[in-house]
């Protein structure tokens, strides 16, 4: 576009169009500021020049001069703040005057225009072009500091936003699931690492904008398609199961399509989860098999208390006929005797229910191979107590101690009275295993609770021993320390 010329000499008029023209060319730039500096210093030929703005901050003021005005000098310290509280200055200095005059706007002070107009004919003109020039900046400088303030505003609201964006990215691929999005046109508009490493592993890059069928090409496309549309149709999550060999193994998977409104209106987008579920179908199987063992076990718990029922009521009888084994024949005496110790409790030696116990466990392999140390105290009273009982108690303890050792350590076995009460004894089952857990402590005489792998252990072994001894008047108490041993302590009351 062509500028209209000027048909006027006046120097005044030349000046103030010249700085016009350097501000219409960019605005209040450092370049523009430095321009209309340099065309009033010229035009006027003024001895001083310089136009002092404020820092963003607003701590401050900096100069923008013309070589060989230098503003900033050792040691001096211009008070731009005290020229800008006094407003509009003008005094005399020799050979001509300086003038100060603050740049304002909307009450709102952006700096000061410093300068020095040499004496003479045009001193007037000169003084007239300075006001109006600094009235000119002033709206100028104003603008342009808002149109920077806003850039800025805008550039840290475009940076949160790119940061929220890829905060929202790095979560969607920290999922533990394949995740991805199509529109409805069926083109994928997401898709996460976690797709790129599936069974089908595609990149972002190929399948981002393609259509799913094109992706997704082992699937049938009409199904794909019936699937998708259902969800836009109704709106309705989908969810379905389904079984893989893809990657060599049987894989479980949990297929669910969510329906997503971007604008709030109509669904515009659904969202496909596939989440590999076989650890967790694998757990449920465990759970419907330890469920069975529970059933199996409450069974066996319902024919024990229908076998005592009548055992019971045969012991009392057995009492009964005791105050008349007088009256029996010699052969018939011993049989009756015979009978009486299968069904009741006798005074039974802990010691050599001990020693029977390691007796029976010598001959196994893993047992064998553990180190047992023997601290039995001599002359300890007998126990009522069933020997057969006792002993499936004790090697349930003996063979845990194993376990927790994995065949290797010392496992002791000590007996005596117990010094907090003398009417019970102590027997002691320390191993050199692993130990037990803090928080397992509360929970190993649980039925069906076991630290031992898969196909290790029934958690049932420590249940039955705690029955056992519960069965006797007796308990049993357990201290444990990670990575040195536990000892399992038992008091049965004598007599």
């Amino acid at each position: 576009m062509v500028v209209p010329s000027l048909d006027t000499e006046h120097p005044g008029i030349r000046v103030i169009a010249e700085v016009a023209s350097v501000l219409q060319a960019g605005l209040a730039s450092g370049d523009a500021l430095h321009g209309v500096v340099s065309a009033l210093r010229r035009g006027l030929n003024l001895r001083r020049c310089r136009l002092w703005l404020r820092t963003p901050d607003g701590s401050r003021f900096t100069p923008v001069t013309t070589p060989g005005d230098e503003a900033e000098q050792p040691g001096y310290d211009p008070p731009v703040a005290e020229w800008m509280r006094r407003g509009p200055q003008r005094e005399g200095v020799p050979g001509g005057s300086i003038v100060r005059l603050p740049l304002v706007h909307e009450d709102e002070p952006l700096g000061v225009l410093e300068v020095v107009i040499p004496t003479g004919r045009y001193e007037g003109i000169a003084h007239d072009v300075v006001v109006v020039a600094a009235r000119i900046l002033a709206p100028v400088i104003a603008a342009t500091e808002l149109s920077q303030d806003l850039a800025s505003e805008v550039a840290l609201r475009t940076h949160e936003m790119e940061a929220q964006r890829s905060f929202a990215a790095q979560i969607i691929d920290s999922l533990p699931v394949g995740l991805y999005v199509i529109d409805r046109g069926y083109r994928i508009r997401a898709w996460n690492r976690k797709r790129e490493t599936g069974t089908q592993g595609v990149s972002r890059e190929d399948a981002v904008g393609r259509e799913v069928f094109d992706v997704l090409d082992r699937q049938p496309r009409d199904l794909l398609k019936r699937e998708f549309d259902r969800v836009f149709d109704t709106g309705e999550l989908q969810q379905v199961e389904m079984e893989s060999q893809a990657s060599g193994e049987t894989r479980h998977y949990r297929i669910t399509k969510i329906p997503m409104r971007q604008d709030g209106g109509d669904i515009s987008h659904v969202i496909t989860i596939g989440e590999d579920i076989t650890e967790w179908r694998q757990a449920q199987q465990r759970l419907t098999e330890t469920e069975k063992l529970a059933a199996v076990g409450q069974l066996a718990a319902g024919v024990m208390h229908e076998i005592n029922n009548p055992l019971a009521t045969i012991l009392a009888c057995c009492e009964a006929l005791a105050l008349r084994t007088e009256d029996l024949a010699p052969p018939d005496r011993h049989g009756y005797d015979e009978y009486l110790k299968i069904i009741d409790k006798k005074p039974t030696d802990v010691n050599g229910v001990v020693e029977r116990t390691l007796f029976l466990l010598k001959h196994h392999a893993r047992f064998k191979r553990l180190s047992v140390m023997r601290e039995l105290a001599s002359g300890l009273p007998a126990v009522l107590g069933d020997h057969e009982r006792l002993i499936q108690s004790f090697m349930a303890l003996m063979l845990n101690a194993m376990d927790a050792m994995d065949s290797r350590g010392t496992l002791t076995v000590r007996s005596r009275i117990n010094p907090d009460r003398a009417d019970e004894i102590l027997l002691e089952f320390i191993d050199t295993g692993t130990g037990i857990r803090r928080e397992d402590l509360p929970k190993i005489f649980e039925p069906f609770f076991t630290t031992k792998p898969q196909g290790r252990g029934t958690g049932l072994g420590l249940s039955i021993c705690y029955g056992i001894i519960a069965e006797h008047r007796g308990r049993i108490e357990v201290e444990s320390q990670v990575g040195v041993g536990s000892n399992f302590r038992v008091y049965l009351p004598t007599g």
